[in-house]
């Protein structure tokens, strides 16, 4: 297959602080890819550059073939480059489905025009907006909390419904940023089960930052590990795990 994402010789430094050094990956489409390391290894500078949250030095990024090297990520969004944070970002004081509702662009009712002179218009968008929402609710099981307030859920509930947000786009590429964290294994089930429906049944390309590698198992085919801000080896799990390399970055050298 052929690569969707592709980070290219890849340079970032914070003053004399080089966290990403010379790094090139790439990210077969259809696949769930892990990017794993030790802590200061550069997994979310990494991130924040293929998101447009942070430019890069030197090197390049292509989505799909694209050129993207430091395009916002608003622009991102609306190529289908999303991802979600470690920390949920909800809206809290607004309720889950509202949550996903909110996240279309360009709707007909953000204009104060078509909010006076087309309502029609608008009523019949929101309506299928609604109506897309419901579905998306639906499929990550949050239904029974739809018109709880966001910020009254659960760690694990906004997790999912940030993954639920990804559906209300016309997502290709999600970029997953520790999304195990501060989530119950019961949460956790349905979230990785979710991740694999998306994957399997709508074709998204998922790349993982994630700690937990039983999910990284279950999940990534291949495993990137990433050390010193460069690759370090990339292949299976069974490989990574049984790398000599990758237990010393991890836990240091044998005595």
């Amino acid at each position: 297959m052929a690569a969707i994402i592709d980070v290219q010789h890849v340079h970032k430094a914070f003053g004399g602080l080089k966290v990403i050094n010379d790094c090139s990956i790439q990210v077969e489409q259809g696949s769930i890819t892990g990017l794993i390391g030790p802590n200061g290894a550069g997994k979310s500078t990494l991130f924040n550059i293929i998101a447009g949250a942070l430019p890069l030095d030197s090197g390049r990024v292509l989505l799909d073939g694209e050129e993207i090297t430091n395009r916002p990520a608003n622009e991102l969004f609306h190529k289908g480059l999303l991802r979600t944070f470690q920390i949920a970002h909800e809206f809290s004081q607004m309720t889950a489905l509202e949550n996903l509702m909110m996240v279309p662009p360009a709707q007909a009712g953000e204009t104060l025009f078509n909010a006076w002179f087309k309502p029609s218009l608008v009523g019949k968008e929101e309506a299928e907006v609604r109506r897309r929402a419901l579905e998306v609710i639906d499929f990550i099981g949050l239904h029974h909390v739809r018109n709880e307030l966001a910020g009254n859920l659960s760690g694990g509930q906004k997790k999912l419904l940030e993954l639920g947000r990804t559906m209300m786009t016309d997502a290709r590429v999600v970029l997953l940023d520790e999304i195990a964290a501060g989530v119950n294994r019961t949460l956790l089930g349905d979230l990785v089960t979710n991740i694999e429906r998306l994957n399997r049944e709508m074709g998204y390309t998922f790349l993982v930052i994630e700690h937990d590698m039983d999910m990284i198992a279950r999940l990534c085919e291949p495993v990137i590990v990433l050390a010193q801000g460069s690759v370090m080896v990339e292949g299976s799990i069974e490989e990574i795990q049984n790398n000599p390399q990758v237990i010393e970055a991890y836990f240091g050298a044998a005595s």
